[in-house]
């Protein structure tokens, strides 16, 4: 589990055709990419898309199952597109992705007003679901798009995620994402370099790999350090400004100390590491079937502060999981003190019907794991606080966001150690003469600090304007 927010997202572009398809896409960047790739055939088959529903000839509802929080807002959210059947021009509703893979024939038998579901190796198949076709009956392999093939890019211009592998072969007993994503398989390595040279040409200036652990790329193609070489490689590309590239989602196991050199080495790869460990007592952990304990994980939270000076470490754990006694999360609770992590999620143990931990006894009251929830991120929060603190004063790089969508008297930028949507965020005030543009990288002197948040002034000048600016809305084919 990783700190991910759900954000639906309405993204279109623009066409003279008379079928307009609108988009919701919910949960995980992995998610958001999947969207993209759906929304990528549908234009370059010569669809209009339409960020107004009730505009929308056909919508489609890109759903994601991973805890009960997921399906609940997936099923609403289904629910409230079915209303545009009878309030909008929509014809059709089509229901993608994950919870398509978990719960196809419920979907089918329960909502009615949806005419077509699409799971995730079947992303191919939704330009003839959108038209009315039947698709042809073919067993779906597993997907994984590749450089050629067409995206919108929903995010901002300036901001883009790759999606270098899919699948996951670890046995986490709480997970159930290889039942209907498989088995894990990387892209070519050339491929997502070819994608990363054309989005830094095309004017991104940060890059997020993704993958369910992006730290075993390349295993399944026979290289020995996949994600550090193609680390390299993609800070080694070209570019006329400064540029980020940052991977999220590491496997304790797996940080090797190539990859932490390979970090340390390279201006452009960002100096985070987003390394969920679940848990700290080694009893919980091997009922997750993960292993390892608290004096591991601190030695090699060690080494990569060690390789890396200044490195930002994310983690996320799970309170309530099955057996877990007062003992282990108090443990997890010490353990949280001594590491000192600039960030931390907390997840409720979600207890999933065909996850292996669901046979398992011990289960947790709702409001145990609620009060153990609020103490672990409590302790949290303390410390973020006190390591944001230490950051007053200090001159740091910045990606500028845009204004905020707090008030019209601030900015919002990010710090290369602020993983977009997942982390806290900066808050620029009195910008003065000093003015500030999207995909920006400046310099903040940091003023003030919140728990999670930072605010700042500019204190340099303005990059300088590029010529063209990009369309907020790109398709690269």
């Amino acid at each position: 589990m990783t700190g991910e927010r759900s954000s639906p997202l309405f993204l279109l572009l623009n066409r003279t055709t008379p079928l307009k398809i609108g988009f919701v896409s919910l949960g995980c960047p992995k998610n958001l990419v999947d969207t993209e790739v759906m929304m990528g055939q549908l234009a370059a088959g010569g669809h209009e898309l339409t960020p107004h529903p009730a505009e929308a000839d056909v919508i489609v509802v890109n759903t994601c199952s991973f805890i009960d929080p997921a399906k609940q807002e997936s099923v609403d959210t289904i629910l409230e597109m079915a209303e545009f059947k009878k309030t909008g021009k929509a014809r059709r509703l089509i229901v993608a992705g994950c919870l398509v893979e978990r719960y196809r024939a419920d979907i089918r038998k329960n909502i009615p007003d949806v005419d077509a579901v699409l799971g995730t190796n079947e992303l191919a198949q939704i330009t003839a679901l959108c038209e009315g076709l039947t698709p042809k009956e073919v067993v779906p392999e597993p997907y994984l798009y590749h450089d050629l093939t067409a995206r919108v890019f929903t995010t901002p211009r300036h901001s883009a995620y790759i999606k270098i592998a899919e699948g996951c072969d670890h046995p986490c007993s709480f997970c159930v994402i290889p039942q209907f994503r498989g088995k894990f398989r990387s892209r070519r390595f050339e491929s997502v370099v070819n994608e990363a040279a054309r989005m830094f040409a095309a004017g991104v200036r940060e890059i997020n790999l993704i993958g369910q652990d992006t730290t075993c790329y390349g295993e399944d193609l026979g290289l020995k350090n996949g994600l550090a070489d193609l680390l390299a490689r993609l800070a080694a590309i070209p570019s006329d400004l400064p540029k980020w590239v940052r991977f999220l989602y590491a496997y304790p196991n797996k940080i090797t100390q190539k990859l932490l050199d390979t970090i340390a080495e390279h201006q452009a790869l960002v100096k985070y590491i987003d390394m969920p460990l679940q848990h700290a007592s080694a009893s919980v952990l091997k009922r997750m079937k993960r292993g390892a304990n608290a004096d591991i994980f601190l030695k090699l939270l060690d080494r990569i502060r060690q390789t890396i000076p200044g490195v930002a470490i994310r983690t996320s754990m799970i309170v309530g999981f099955p057996g877990e006694t007062d003992r282990d999360f108090d443990e997890l609770c010490q353990f949280a003190q001594a590491a000192q992590f600039d960030r931390l999620g907390v997840f409720s143990y979600s207890d999933e019907e065909t996850s292996g931990s669901y046979h398992l006894d011990g289960k947790l009251d709702g409001r145990t794991i609620y009060n153990r929830k609020r103490k672990l991120m409590s302790l949290q929060r303390q410390i973020s606080l006190k390591r944001n603190r230490h950051l007053i004063g200090r001159e740091l790089p910045v990606l500028i966001e845009g204004p905020s969508k707090e008030t019209e008297l601030l900015w919002e930028a990010r710090l290369a150690t602020q993983a977009p949507e997942i982390d806290g965020i900066c808050y620029v005030n009195d910008l003065g003469q000093s003015g500030a543009r999207a995909g920006e990288m400046r310099t903040l002197r940091v003023t003030a600090a919140h728990d999670y948040d930072l605010v700042g002034e500019l204190v340099d000048s303005p990059e300088k304007a590029r010529p063209n600016p990009l369309p907020a809305l790109r398709v690269l084919m």
